[in-house]
């Protein structure tokens, strides 16, 4: 097995398999999906071609630790840019000019700034990244309309409490216009 094979067989996740319900009303898909979640399934992926309004509290999603991630790294990137400021300025070249101090804290706002939002943004998007298991070669599709105009809950075998045909049934009753058993 080549390099080029053992980075795809690394990136392809795992496929599970499960019952999916796909909707043309993006409404009746999140009552149906606060449904399935008070009835104690869990491991809920709710698919959507845009964002939806309510869903993570639907599917009991937490809030993300990203804007955590943001803070933290903002903070690092605040402080690495003192200290470089200050370090290059006033420790690895000094320069007296004018009677100027060595360090000068306005002069190097601008500095401290970037580098605030260079950490933040790249700490936030690596995080990103990585807890969203990217990158993913080869997904299986559901349905390839779910990614245009409609939307769906999938649900897989291996969820706490899962019953086939009670999940069915709740989509069913909730509008669902197609229901798959299918990978994901």
């Amino acid at each position: 097995m080549d390099i080029i094979e053992k980075v795809i067989a690394f990136a392809r996740p795992a496929s599970r398999r499960g019952v999916a319900g796909i909707w043309d009303d993006e409404h009746k898909m999140v009552a149906a999906a606060s449904k399935v979640h008070q009835a104690g399934f869990t491991q809920i992926e709710a698919i959507s071609p845009f964002p939806l309004h309510g869903i993570d509290d639907a599917i009991g999603i937490p809030r993300s630790f990203i804007p955590w991630v943001t803070f933290v790294f903002g903070l690092i990137g605040f402080s690495f840019g003192t200290w470089f400021t200050w370090w290059a300025s006033a420790v690895d070249w000094p320069l007296i000019i004018g009677g100027k101090p060595m360090w000068s804290l306005p002069a190097f706002v601008p500095i401290m700034f970037e580098c605030t939002i260079l950490f933040a943004a790249l700490a936030s998007v690596g995080a990103l990244i990585f807890i969203c298991g990217l990158p993913q070669v080869d997904p299986p599709v559901i349905d390839p309309a779910l990614s245009s105009h409609k939307f769906g809950i999938w649900v897989p075998e291996g969820s706490k409490g899962f019953n086939g045909p009670q999940l069915e049934q709740i989509f069913k009753d909730h509008g669902a216009v197609d229901i798959k058993r299918a990978e994901f």
